[in-house]
């Protein structure tokens, strides 16, 4: 006969008392009360070792007082036979049932008419069974309440889940914290306790701090290996710890005796999931861990299918580990993506190397991003540039693998300068620089044949030295791969090498060399139908025109740049040319037509988070502010342009310096040295948001936008052209016949104008421009302001 008076009073001391602090969680907390205020069955789930079960008896014990008959908690992590689950759980909750009643029974009568929470700690091993158990438990009892913890979800209905995270790290993206905001982050506060249970006087400060952080980061901020790893401070120091722990599994051995021995180490914990995987889905965790960072389903197919997996099967595959909490799912806006734990790639890795596979699956990594790198290389100067360059970015990791690859696997050198080249409009755009000069100078040197990819190499390596302003090695590099390409006859190289001097030169100051090499430049590239080549140079050589005062060569070859990038819809070198444009423009008097340019300049360049190229637009619009007498708002720019400058790693290209150097003194001579010092103080304080929306003459704060009808327009001078005609109604072929361009040049710049504005339809464009025009006239900016005479040309 069971004892029936068993959950009539509370029960929330048959939780196991809290022996070390629980450490942050407080948004997971509010969750799970939250679902299971509402759900019948709350899954936990997430790796091992990410603190599921420190979660849940957190929870279950913040809510006991709920459930008037009781909180309970169901330890399942020793349970080998699922025939015996119902008899543990009975056993749990302290039911002494001595009837031959089915055990299943006897548990449902019990809690049939009770209120009370159960926790079912450690599923997965016996993910049907549990499932089965909860459902009809839930079934027969609707005021239960089941919070599970598993690396995989039942699957039950109305079950409700929940992904447990890695403990909050510090945030990479800010400036260097102070060490008591460090502290604050879970990770480190966790580490810190751990560390003084260990250490009584343990403390994070100015010396260990960063140590500290890297030990959280190199652990992924999981729980259980901050915990282990606290408890080496025994023997090492912090700094011994972190340089360590590249041997992770060895050296992360639990103290206690005390617990399971799967828990003993981060090791077993995780060989306990790599035991629930079926065959084919330990292959692939395996082959997953040749990826750095994360993967997308497309990449997993590629580089992981063969050899026992076929393509069609990974899908299934991946939502295998994913289901299991190997994989970890994350939500992009170009997609689904995957990622593994360090610790749990870094475990795939070693049972990947022990199978004699490795080298082949990072090899197959290494083609797969080839590809891709050579893919996006090819289709750069196009529509699908921001796309690409937002791959490559999410790719970044992956990409590292495969140099990394290349550099130390025998043999593998000139693939890798094959890669580093293919990457060279990556390098620049992203503003890796130096990046790619660390990876092309040691692959350079790891293979010093004399071939067409050591050729190209070069003269991409040299194309970043002189973007660094480093000469002498562009010129030593430039040398040595004339040479080569010459030898080879690779005219490909020989035009891009001429590109690379003649920027040199501009860069230099050097304008005529400048625009003899540049023009050279041109002319090769046209010969070889290189239009990316073509538009590059021809950017440089109206550059240098631009300041040697020729303006009317200037004007007609920034047209004629502008129309081959407008043909192509581009955006990265167009943003550059319209910026420089807009230099000449204002040198001529069209402000108006220059603040256009400046800003359509920085539109484009927003999805690179082109840094560099903006702060120029700012430095123009800054120029532009003190002609028309704007000085205080020249001089905001100008303070704000000193932390830019010093954010993007340099000042000005050469030949700009001297307007800044102009400006500044027209701007310190208007206001008085106390009111420019001011000014520039307030400037400098500005975000680089701030600089942008003062640069813009945007409202800072919301609720303070001027009328659609006052808004500076987005469109260009040809798309506005282009709206007013949509506004009349014309179709794409009258559009283009109207304006004496291609049929599919229209189209493109009704595609750019409904991106622009966030339109879909013809007719929201159709609206926008009624608005705008029904404007008074003398309300709207002069087109035809001049601004002050330029000053001379460099």
């Amino acid at each position: 006969m069971s004892d029936m008076s068993t959950l009539s009073r509370p029960r929330g001391r048959r939780l196991p008392a809290e022996v070390t602090g629980f450490v942050g969680r407080r948004h997971e907390v509010a969750e799970v009360k939250r679902l299971l205020s509402g759900a019948h069955v709350v899954t936990l789930t997430g790796a091992g070792g990410v603190g599921k079960t420190r979660l849940a008896l957190r929870v279950a014990a913040d809510v006991r007082r709920a459930f008037r008959n009781g909180v309970w908690l169901v330890e399942l992590a020793a349970l080998d036979k699922p025939e015996l689950l119902v008899q543990t759980v009975a056993e749990a909750l302290e039911i002494r049932d001595r009837s031959p009643r089915p055990p299943l029974k006897v548990l449902t009568d019990h809690l049939r008419d009770k209120q009370a929470l159960m926790v079912l700690d450690n599923c997965e091993h016996l993910l049907q069974d549990c499932a089965v158990l909860a459902e009809k438990l839930v079934r027969a009892a609707p005021d239960l309440r089941v919070l599970v913890t598993s690396r995989q979800a039942l699957g039950v209905d109305g079950e409700h889940t929940l992904t447990v995270p890695p403990l909050a790290l510090p945030d990479s993206g800010l400036a260097r914290p102070s060490t008591e905001a460090l502290a604050q982050s879970d990770a480190v506060r966790l580490f810190a306790e751990r560390a003084g249970a260990v250490l009584a006087d343990f403390a994070v400060t100015d010396d260990n701090r960063e140590a500290v952080e890297g030990i959280c980061r190199r652990l992924d901020g999981l729980p259980l290996a901050i915990e282990l790893a606290a408890v080496r401070l025994r023997a090492l120091s912090v700094q011994q710890l972190l340089d360590r722990l590249d041997d992770r599994f060895r050296l992360l051995t639990s103290g206690s005796r005390a617990v399971l021995p799967r828990h003993q180490t981060l090791r077993a914990l995780i060989d306990w999931s790599y035991a629930l995987c079926t065959d084919q889905e330990r292959a692939l965790w395996e082959r997953v861990s040749v990826f750095a960072g994360d993967l997308d389903l497309e990449a997993a197919e590629t580089v992981c299918s063969g050899d026992g997996i076929a393509s069609g099967e990974i899908v299934d595959l991946v939502i295998g580990l994913v289901d299991k909490s190997v994989l970890v799912r994350e939500e992009y806006p170009s997609g689904v993506r995957y990622r593994l734990l360090e610790t749990i790639r870094q475990y795939g890795r070693d049972r990947l190397r022990e199978s004699g596979e490795e080298e082949d699956l990072r090899r197959r990594h290494r083609d797969w991003c080839q590809g891709l790198v050579a893919r996006a290389e090819q289709e750069w100067f196009g529509p699908g540039q921001v796309r690409w360059f937002a791959r490559l970015r999410g790719e970044h990791s992956n990409l590292r693998a495969a140099l990394d690859f290349c550099l130390t696997a025998r043999g593998e050198a000139e693939r890798g300068l094959a890669v580093a080249t293919a990457m060279r409009f990556y390098w620049i755009a992203a503003g890796f620089l130096h990046e790619g000069r660390c990876w092309l100078d040691p692959l350079l040197a790891a293979d010093a044949a004399p071939t067409v990819s050591r050729a190209r190499a070069l003269c991409v390596n040299a194309r970043l030295a002189v973007l660094q302003s480093d000469f002498a090695a562009a010129e030593s590099m430039l040398e040595e791969s004339r040479a080569l390409a010459g030898r080879f006859d690779d005219a490909a190289t020989l035009a891009q090498i001429m590109y690379v001097s003649g920027l040199s030169a501009l860069v230099r100051q050097d304008l005529t060399r400048a625009a003899t090499l540049l023009e050279n430049a041109v002319d090769r590239h046209r010969e070889l139908d290189d239009q990316v080549g073509v538009v590059n140079s021809l950017m440089y050589l109206a550059t240098a025109h631009s300041f040697l005062g020729h303006s009317r060569r200037a004007l007609t070859l920034f047209e004629t740049c502008l129309g081959l990038c407008e043909a192509r819809s581009e955006h990265w070198f167009r943003s550059y040319v319209l910026s420089v444009f807009a230099i000449e423009m204002w040198r001529q008097g069209d402000t108006a037509r220059a603040i256009e340019m400046e800003s359509e300049s920085i539109r484009l360049k927003q999805p690179f988070n082109d840094r560099l190229g903006i702060a120029l637009c700012v430095e123009v619009m800054a120029w532009i502010a003190a002609g028309k007498g704007d000085c205080e708002c020249a001089a905001q720019l100008l303070g704000a342009l000193r932390g830019i400058w010093r954010s993007v790693g340099g000042p000005l290209f050469g030949y700009l310096a001297e307007y800044h150097s102009q400006c500044e003194a027209v701007v310190r001579s208007a206001l008085g040295v106390k009111r420019f010092d001011v000014a520039l103080r307030k400037g400098a304080g500005l975000t680089f948001e701030g600089a942008l929306a003062c640069a813009l003459r945007e409202k800072a704060s919301a609720g303070e936008q001027p009328e659609e009808a006052d808004r500076p327009s987005p469109l260009t001078r040809r798309e506005t052209e282009i709206a007013q005609l949509v506004a009349q109604g014309l179709s794409n072929k009258e559009i283009a016949a109207s304006l004496v361009i291609a049929q599919r040049t229209a189209e493109g710049h009704i595609e750019h104008i409904l991106s622009k504005l966030g339109f879909h339809s013809r007719a929201q464009v159709a609206v926008w421009v009624g608005e705008r025009t029904r404007a008074p006239e003398e309300e709207r900016p002069s087109e035809g302001d001049p601004g002050p005479a330029a000053p001379p040309a460099s």
